[in-house]
């Protein structure tokens, strides 16, 4: 962050640059380094600039200095937003190339995750996580990815407390592969088990011969999968697992329903079910075989995959919140990026728990797919 400063003063002539950490919910942004106190006028304008995905300029007729917010963004994972003070004329010239800059920022913040705590601490300033909670965080590849024909984002809740549920994605080739997981029980022993079973799926996803099967195929992947979460308990532990894997290329979409996460398919405004065969939680049974289910995407088609912490919620004497809340929550979204919307939808479901931390671990991915422009 020191070299990003210094870089700003020496080649864009800016007075001072803070950098903006989003916490983990990604609604509160907490300023790295620097005291909350001494930055809150800067607040408003970055939270619209994290929010928005666009740059805030700040100015004032007749004052010859002006702010910039600049989203922090790397392939689509929001990380936060660089607000820098500097020259008002020079900021309206510089605002791309800035906006560059802050994205190359972006992707050194997140190899500096890997060697640094000092990112990590500064995000957890509104909360510490459960030990739970750190390793469902630390195993994911990242909350989010953007490029041409695919946008995806994935949130998981309580964000400080979350046990069992998770999500993982890998790009190879045309494929996407995502996976939605709920492993059995509560806390540290429900992370336990999602981590073997996320470390087994990426095993055999990295494993099986090139040529012996295409990286899109799941069938593989889950058998392996499920073999090694048997071994390791005998039965007595499963994971219920959706396994989505997409052609960016042509929106071809395989799918094993291994368990409870449900997927919503929203198309031409209207959101329905995506009625599956229900297969077996991976680890139940030694030597289970799991066979894919195909369709075919849509230019334009959202993917809501959401698990039981979502749609199976319940409070005393209400209705479910997927049977009465889900399918509006979802809908409200149409307009949103993935991002935005899932936190639209877990907005949603805090509001149904009446403000109250979630009596179950939630997880939502959101994925939109659309046909790349030919180059």
């Amino acid at each position: 962050m020191e070299v990003l400063d210094a870089h700003l003063s020496a080649s864009h002539g800016t007075k001072s640059s803070t950098v903006w950490l989003a916490d983990y919910r990604s609604t509160t942004l907490s300023p790295s380094g620097v005291e909350p106190d001494r930055a809150d006028d800067q607040l408003p304008s970055a939270t619209r600039a994290f929010a928005s995905q666009t740059v805030v300029l700040e100015s004032r007729e007749g004052q010859a200095l002006a702010r910039l917010h600049l989203p922090i963004t790397a392939w689509g994972e929001r990380v936060g937003v660089l607000s820098v003070v500097m020259d008002a004329e020079r900021a309206q010239r510089s605002r791309e190339g800035l906006r560059d800059l802050a994205g190359t920022f972006a992707v050194a913040l997140q190899a500096a995750y890997k060697r640094t705590d000092r990112y990590h601490m500064d995000r957890r300033r509104s909360g510490r996580l459960t030990m739970a909670a750190e390793m469902q965080w630390d195993l994911l590849p990242a909350r989010g990815y953007d490029q041409p024909g695919v946008k995806l984002a994935g949130q998981l809740e309580p964000a400080y407390a979350v046990g069992g549920d998770h999500f993982d994605w890998s790009i190879n080739g045309d494929w996407l592969t995502v996976t939605a997981l709920n492993g059995m029980g509560t806390g540290l022993d429900a992370a336990l088990l999602t981590t073997l079973a996320v470390n087994a799926m990426r095993n055999a996803r990295r494993s099986i011969p090139a040529g012996q099967s295409a990286p899109g195929d799941l069938a593989d992947q889950a058998v392996l999968a499920a073999d090694a979460i048997s071994s390791q308990y005998g039965g007595i532990r499963h994971v219920a697992t959706l396994l989505l894997s997409l052609n960016i290329a042509t929106g071809e979409l395989r799918i094993i329903d291994a368990g409870s996460p449900r997927m919503l398919l929203v198309r031409g405004g209207q959101v329905r079910d995506m009625v599956l065969d229900p297969q077996l939680p991976l680890g139940m049974f030694g030597d289970t075989r799991y066979v894919e289910e195909h369709e075919r995407l849509h230019p334009g088609d959202r993917i809501f995959v959401v698990s039981d912490g979502v749609h199976a919620a319940t409070r005393p004497n209400e209705t479910a919140y997927g049977e009465r809340e889900l399918s509006r929550a979802i809908r409200s979204t149409r307009l949103q990026p993935p991002a935005e919307a899932i936190s639209s939808v877990m907005r949603s479901l805090r509001d149904y728990h009446a403000g109250a931390e979630l009596a179950d671990d939630a997880l939502i991915v959101c994925l939109d797919w659309s046909p790349r422009a030919d180059p």
